[in-house]
């Protein structure tokens, strides 16, 4: 995964197994803290290696863009990425990009959630829920 430095614009490249972690920038040395925000996936291969290598567990939401639900789930996303960062990674799948990523994961409805831990599916749930009740499930599954 690449990050951008806030502080000089420079991209580094962060392997999926170090998102929970604090680092420094290649270029600067400027500190960044672990991942704080929802990891938009951009390929299946990169959904997988974070899935795989991750450390902690990975909360995933499966989402469209025309979803009603997905759209007022976003915010509760968002919220448990802030709170959970260091303990958590968070990653938002378009099904509409990746419908072979939905597919896999047997998602017929959305928002639908998943709970990762060491690649393997600990929890799924299709339906709206809060950032409560997220972070809970990542808890359990830490």
């Amino acid at each position: 995964m690449i990050r951008t430095c806030a502080s000089c614009g420079k991209k580094n490249r962060v392997p999926a197994r170090h998102l929970s972690d604090a680092g420094r920038c290649g270029a600067c040395k400027t500190s960044f803290g672990p991942v704080d925000a929802p990891i938009d996936i951009t390929s299946p291969a990169e959904f997988d290696a974070i899935a795989r290598e991750s450390n902690v567990p990975v909360l995933v939401d499966f989402w469209a863009a025309w979803c009603g639900p997905c759209r007022m789930a976003a915010p509760h996303v968002k919220s448990v990425a802030e709170t959970m960062a260091g303990k958590a990674v968070v990653l938002k799948v378009d099904t509409e990009q990746h419908p072979q990523l939905a597919g896999r994961y047997g998602v017929r409805g959305i928002p639908n959630f998943m709970v990762l831990k060491n690649g393997q599916v600990a929890l799924q749930q299709a339906g709206l829920v809060d950032a409560s009740t997220m972070k809970g499930w990542l808890e359990r599954a830490a």
